[in-house]
């Protein structure tokens, strides 16, 4: 697993609205049993969201943001299906999580 990888999420109680969940944790911290993920949500149709805390990505054809605020401890068993690496975006991602935690 290596940080910004993009995952299917492959629960079907929430895969229509969040399709996949991205990897932001180091790799260093690999053994680890959780990963921190981000969910990467279906575009709204109210897309009005801040676009520093949300960016926008295209994966797979699908145009999704990051649900930043949603963050959180995944089972690092249940990222299976790797379909992307975001790795040429990590500025943006992490200017994302920054403006989370630190409001700029």
């Amino acid at each position: 697993m290596a940080q910004f990888d993009v995952y299917e999420n492959e629960d079907a109680d929430s895969n229509k609205t969040i399709p996949f969940l991205l990897d932001v944790q180091h790799s260093l911290h690999q053994d680890l049993a959780t990963r921190l993920v981000i969910p990467m949500l279906a575009l709204p149709p109210d897309a009005g969201q801040i676009q520093k805390l949300c960016p926008r990505f295209n994966i797979r054809g699908q145009d999704v943001i990051m649900g930043t605020p949603e963050m959180a401890g995944y089972p690092a068993g249940n990222l299976r299906n790797k379909v992307a690496s975001l790795a040429e975006r990590r500025a943006e991602i992490l200017a994302a999580v920054d403006f989370l935690f630190n409001g700029f």
